[in-house]
Protein backbone atom coordinates (compact mmCIF):
# COMPACT_ATOMS: atom_id res chain seq x y z
CA UNK A 1 0.00 0.00 0.00
CA UNK A 2 2.95 2.31 0.80
CA UNK A 3 4.02 2.67 -3.23
CA UNK A 4 1.12 3.65 -4.09
CA UNK A 5 0.98 6.51 -1.75
CA UNK A 6 4.38 7.34 -3.58
CA UNK A 7 2.83 6.62 -6.90
CA UNK A 8 -0.04 8.92 -6.36
CA UNK A 9 1.61 11.85 -5.10
CA UNK A 10 4.36 11.99 -7.30
CA UNK A 11 1.95 11.83 -10.66
CA UNK A 12 0.08 14.74 -8.63
CA UNK A 13 3.56 16.55 -8.47
CA UNK A 14 5.05 15.56 -11.63
CA UNK A 15 1.72 17.01 -13.05
CA UNK A 16 1.97 20.40 -10.92
CA UNK A 17 5.77 20.59 -11.57
CA UNK A 18 4.90 20.34 -15.52
CA UNK A 19 2.12 23.16 -15.81
CA UNK A 20 3.93 25.19 -13.39
CA UNK A 21 7.26 25.24 -15.14
CA UNK A 22 5.75 25.94 -18.49
CA UNK A 23 3.18 28.74 -17.08
CA UNK A 24 5.93 30.59 -15.31
CA UNK A 25 8.45 30.39 -17.67
CA UNK A 26 5.90 31.50 -20.31
CA UNK A 27 6.08 35.20 -18.21
CA UNK A 28 9.77 35.60 -18.31
CA UNK A 29 11.40 36.50 -21.74
CA UNK A 30 14.72 34.93 -20.37
CA UNK A 31 16.89 31.86 -20.96
CA UNK A 32 17.07 31.93 -17.14
CA UNK A 33 15.13 28.74 -15.90
CA UNK A 34 12.14 30.89 -13.88
CA UNK A 35 10.14 27.69 -13.91
CA UNK A 36 12.65 25.29 -12.25
CA UNK A 37 13.89 27.67 -9.82
CA UNK A 38 10.17 28.42 -8.79
CA UNK A 39 9.27 24.47 -8.44
CA UNK A 40 12.52 23.56 -6.69
CA UNK A 41 12.00 26.64 -4.13
CA UNK A 42 8.20 25.85 -3.27
CA UNK A 43 8.93 21.77 -3.08
CA UNK A 44 11.87 23.12 -0.39
CA UNK A 45 8.74 25.04 1.58
CA UNK A 46 6.09 21.94 0.95
CA UNK A 47 9.20 19.97 2.33
CA UNK A 48 10.11 21.78 5.55
CA UNK A 49 7.24 22.39 6.52
CA UNK A 50 5.96 18.34 5.94
CA UNK A 51 9.26 17.92 8.06
CA UNK A 52 8.44 20.30 10.55
CA UNK A 53 5.14 18.72 11.33
CA UNK A 54 6.30 15.16 11.37
CA UNK A 55 9.06 16.59 13.89
CA UNK A 56 6.28 17.72 16.13
CA UNK A 57 4.24 14.40 15.67
CA UNK A 58 1.69 15.75 13.70
CA UNK A 59 2.13 14.17 10.71
CA UNK A 60 1.93 10.62 9.89
CA UNK A 61 4.05 8.25 7.62
CA UNK A 62 0.90 7.53 5.56
CA UNK A 63 0.81 11.66 4.55
CA UNK A 64 4.92 11.64 4.43
CA UNK A 65 5.04 9.08 1.79
CA UNK A 66 2.18 10.97 -0.42
CA UNK A 67 3.57 14.47 -0.19
CA UNK A 68 6.84 14.15 1.20
CA UNK A 69 8.41 11.58 -0.80
CA UNK A 70 5.53 11.29 -3.75
CA UNK A 71 4.58 14.29 -4.18
CA UNK A 72 7.71 16.88 -3.19
CA UNK A 73 9.57 14.17 -4.68
CA UNK A 74 8.41 14.47 -8.56
CA UNK A 75 7.89 18.33 -7.99
CA UNK A 76 11.26 19.28 -7.30
CA UNK A 77 14.09 18.70 -9.75
CA UNK A 78 17.53 18.16 -9.66
CA UNK A 79 18.30 16.67 -12.79
CA UNK A 80 16.81 19.37 -14.84
CA UNK A 81 18.52 22.10 -12.23
CA UNK A 82 21.74 20.79 -13.32
CA UNK A 83 21.04 20.22 -17.32
CA UNK A 84 19.50 23.71 -17.41
CA UNK A 85 22.66 25.09 -15.35
CA UNK A 86 24.82 23.41 -17.98
CA UNK A 87 22.93 24.79 -20.53
CA UNK A 88 23.02 27.89 -19.68
CA UNK A 89 27.03 27.59 -19.05
CA UNK A 90 27.64 25.72 -22.35
CA UNK A 91 25.67 28.67 -24.27
CA UNK A 92 27.74 31.39 -22.87
CA UNK A 93 25.42 32.20 -20.09
CA UNK A 94 28.38 31.45 -17.57
CA UNK A 95 27.27 34.52 -15.21
CA UNK A 96 23.49 33.29 -15.33
CA UNK A 97 24.37 29.67 -14.62
CA UNK A 98 26.71 30.66 -11.62
CA UNK A 99 23.17 32.96 -10.18
CA UNK A 100 21.17 29.96 -11.05
CA UNK A 101 23.56 27.82 -8.24
CA UNK A 102 23.77 30.22 -6.19
CA UNK A 103 20.51 31.40 -5.58
CA UNK A 104 18.93 28.03 -6.30
CA UNK A 105 20.95 26.71 -3.13
CA UNK A 106 20.30 29.76 -0.93
CA UNK A 107 16.56 30.12 -1.74
CA UNK A 108 16.11 26.12 -1.28
CA UNK A 109 18.00 25.67 1.94
CA UNK A 110 15.86 29.18 3.06
CA UNK A 111 12.91 27.83 1.86
CA UNK A 112 13.54 24.73 3.68
CA UNK A 113 14.53 26.46 7.09
CA UNK A 114 10.70 29.04 6.86
CA UNK A 115 8.71 25.56 6.30
CA UNK A 116 9.89 23.84 9.19
CA UNK A 117 9.96 26.88 11.28
CA UNK A 118 6.21 27.70 10.34
CA UNK A 119 5.19 24.12 10.83
CA UNK A 120 6.71 23.90 14.52
CA UNK A 121 5.50 26.91 15.24
CA UNK A 122 1.55 26.06 14.06
CA UNK A 123 1.99 22.59 15.33
CA UNK A 124 4.46 22.68 17.98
Amino acid sequence: MNWLLVLLGGATGALLRYLTDRAVQARHDTVFPWGTFTVNVVGSLILGALAGAALSGAMGAGAQLLLGTGFCGALTTYSTFSYETLRLAGSGAAFLAATNVIASVIAGLGAVFVGITLAQAIVG
